[in-house]
């Protein structure tokens, strides 16, 4: 695998985003034109770069370096694992569907169309940056960057509440990255060679360092995730910002924090990842049972989805701290199959808020009587994020929830019931929206139409695709994961019936 394809793959939107901000003012269709191309030109180079990847190969491949900051070991490091790969692809695919969907999107006051299209590039370049970096230090640049694309879509395009979701999005994510450059600072000076390259790092941390370390990193990265008592940042960035950056924010930001502990707290500390794991897992089901509850509530459907964002992330986090393959696995193939699912439902939500005006539940009903596909387009979307049976998200939770019953059965158990609430919130927003006397905001509306379809038509392929067929991804993901675990020292408990059997 050429490690040039991964310098292309962040060099091509930059350079999409560079021609789109010089573009004069109103030519905002062909900056559009730009920004689609741009992302499919990506999209194509991510491909390229997944076929030419040896599952059975080196953990890292297309390594490439760079010597940046001299004196204190920096380099311009990129490579890929299995993890990071997938990750890469899930954004190739979510960044041209963005483009689609938001196409039409009205921007408030006399904000530029352009400069939205500009930023979402931006942030493209940033995403890829923090999945492929394999310098800590240039991980932390990209993990503090994004900030900036991500802060001004929601403060410039988003809700009524935009300013204030955007400076609570950004002062979060902020004091998350101050406190883990201290540790990024600390590490350097903590490991023998004084490197920030992460497989010199491996294995080399002392445990006396360790709990330190660790805590610098996971505050960071369970504020990105959010895992809770730090999601509280969440539910006001994902209803104010624009559909279009909500997709985004949901689908690949907050992975971040999820691929951090994954990356570098496992690997980095594993002593004081089993240490603190028993505190990570109790969170990550609060999460679960915390998220279910407060969405079933929800009159805004933006605050709705997000909420059950968080308990999403809560099955990852009990994946990944679950120390099993099959955890991890499932906790890696949940990160690619929320941002499909959780994705396609933010867009419909999105695509109903463009025809009534209204994020409010109530303000709806009746609409399939109006709208037939966009109604099935929407239950599709739901029952992918509850999990159905056949659909992409059910192997992921499934792959969880037994790697982590394995080891901890009380934790599992008691995450299943998540699964019910999940159930409840999201065929009882079905039933509000789209069925029953049809409320006010509903009128002679089009249904679905070629852009719209366009727009979520990859997404459901993909969520078919990966529910009855997930090997190709899964061959991908599990010898990444396999290392990690063998890093911080766990491995699979091995079978008993059988054993016991014979």
């Amino acid at each position: 695998m050429s490690g040039y394809w991964l310098i292309a793959l962040g060099a091509v939107p930059l350079v999409g985003a560079l021609v789109v901000a010089g573009l004069p003012t109103g030519k905002d269709l062909l900056a559009k034109q730009i920004a689609l191309g741009t992302s499919l030109v990506a999209l194509v180079i991510a491909i390229i770069a997944a076929a030419q990847f040896k599952p059975n190969g080196a953990r890292f491949q297309g390594n490439l370096s760079w010597t940046w900051i001299s004196s204190f070991g920096v380099h311009f490091a990129v490579g890929v694992d299995g993890i990071a790969l997938v990750l890469v692809l899930l954004i190739g695919v979510l960044v041209p569907v963005v483009v689609i969907a938001s196409w039409n999107d009205e921007t408030p006051g006399n904000r530029s169309p352009r400069a939205f299209f500009g930023w979402l590039l931006v942030l493209e370049v940033m995403m890829v940056g923090v999945f492929v970096a394999t310098d800590v230090f240039l991980f932390y640049v990209f993990f503090e960057a994004m900030l900036v694309p991500m802060y001004f879509l929601i403060g410039s395009y988003g809700g009524p509440r935009r300013q204030y979701a955007a400076m609570k999005f950004f002062l979060y994510s902020l004091l998350g990255g101050l406190i883990m450059l201290a540790a990024v600072i600390t590490l350097y000076f903590a490991s023998p060679e004084h490197t920030f390259a992460f497989m010199k790092l491996v294995g080399t941390v002392q445990p006396g360092y360790q709990k330190l370390l660790f805590f610098g990193f996971f505050i960071a990265f369970a504020i990105k995730a959010p895992l809770v008592p730090f999601h509280t940042w969440l539910p006001d960035a994902g209803a104010e910002a624009p559909i279009g950056g909500a997709v985004l924010l949901v689908g690949v930001l907050d992975k971040v924090g999820t691929f951090g502990f994954l990356r570098y707290c496992l690997p980095l500390f594993p002593e004081a990842s089993r240490y603190f794991a028993p505190m990570v897992l109790i969170l990550s089901v609060i999460g679960i049972i915390y998220g279910a509850i407060v969405a079933v509530g929800q009159r805004d459907m933006k605050r709705l989805v997000a909420y059950t964002s968080i308990a999403h992330f809560g099955f990852i986090g009990l994946g990944i701290f679950a120390f099993t393959t099959q955890g991890g696995s499932g906790a890696v193939l949940y990160m690619v199959n929320h941002g499909l699912s959780t994705g396609m439902l933010f867009i419909v939500v999105g695509i109903l808020i463009t025809r009534g005006k209204s994020r409010l539940i109530g303000d709806y009903g009746g609409v399939a009587n109006v709208t037939p596909w966009l109604s099935g387009v929407f239950l599709f979307a739901g029952l992918s994020s509850l999990a159905l049976p056949g659909l992409s998200t059910f192997v992921s939770e499934f792959l969880t929830l037994v790697g982590t019953f394995t080891t901890h059965k009380v934790y599992a158990s008691i995450a299943t019931v998540g699964m019910i609430f999940a159930a409840l919130y999201v065929l009882w927003m079905y039933q509000r929206l789209f069925h029953g006397p049809q409320g006010e905001k509903v009128g002679k509306w089009r249904d679905l139409s070629g852009r719209e379809a366009w727009a979520v038509g990859p997404l459901l392929v993909l969520i078919v695709f990966l529910g009855v067929y997930p090997k190709p991804i899964l061959s991908v993901i599990n010898p990444a994961v396999k290392a990690t675990m063998h890093d911080v020292g766990k491995h699979d408990p091995a079978p008993t019936a059988g054993s016991a059997a014979k």
